[in-house]
């Protein structure tokens, strides 16, 4: 199994009991959750009955093989039954996908918190306003388009070379959101994220690649082709806040 690049995790502070049946009902999740990661990007699930009631969730990045989500899911669910070990919700997020679990129903719920984004920097070059600006039109142009998309529901990557100064760049973009959302919500979702990916953190640097992931929504891009003495820096993981609301 490959290893998931891991971001953040956050377990909500209030507990279950030990040996309880929300706690059985969690692992019946998780094994449901790893079961279903090998057949399609985003799956949600409910096992037990109130007040013991655990609702769950994955949502793999669209451009990743089976395989690599399986893996991912495979990861996030044992990390979370020992990090959140008697937590009554926890989210886990990594560069290719986010696991969820909680004791209330959030499916269809658009949420902004809590989310993690990952930046990868580089120090001022001469085309960092030209990228940033190619970028901004892009991640506009694939938000408007991803509630349109298919098969996967709410998934756009793109592609594309752009020239600058006689040198060429490689620009991926990929826009997602979870399928329960409505394209109205999906939307808003997305606008939320890719602000966290925008650049605006870092105004003397360009941002090479970057991800933002929320509960329901990431946006990802990534530059390639810049020079061979460019050094780029080790990945920069903020975490966006956790609130119950």
């Amino acid at each position: 199994m490959s290893e998931p690049y891991y971001m953040s995790t956050y377990c909500e502070e209030h507990d279950f009991a030990r040996n309880s049946s929300y706690g059985s009902n969690r692992d019946i999740v998780f094994s449901t959750l790893r079961d279903r990661s090998s057949l399609g990007s985003y799956s949600n699930t409910t096992a037990g009955l109130g007040p013991d009631t655990v609702y769950g969730m994955f949502l793999c990045r669209g451009d990743i093989s089976r395989t690599s989500c399986s893996d991912c899911v495979q990861s996030a669910t044992l990390d979370m039954a020992e990090n959140c070990t008697y937590r009554k919700e926890g989210f886990i997020f990594y560069e290719a996908c986010m696991v969820r679990y909680s004791d209330f129903s959030f499916f269809t719920l658009d949420e902004d918190v809590p989310g993690t984004a990952v930046h990868s920097l580089i120090p001022s070059v001469n085309s960092t306003q030209f990228l940033k600006g190619i970028l901004r039109e892009k991640i506009r142009d694939l938000i408007l388009r991803v509630t349109l998309s298919s098969p996967i529901p709410y998934f756009v990557e793109d592609q594309e070379r752009a020239t600058h100064l006689e040198r060429s760049f490689g620009i991926k973009t990929v826009v997602q959101c979870s399928p329960d959302l409505d394209p109205r919500n999906c939307t808003v979702c997305l606008r939320r994220a890719a602000r966290d990916v925008s650049g605006s953190c870092c105004p003397s640097s360009q941002v090479v690649w970057a991800q933002s992931f929320l509960p329901k929504c990431l946006v990802h891009y990534n530059i390639s082709g810049l020079p061979p003495d460019v050094v780029v820096s080790q990945p920069d993981v903020v975490g966006l806040g956790f609130t119950k609301g």
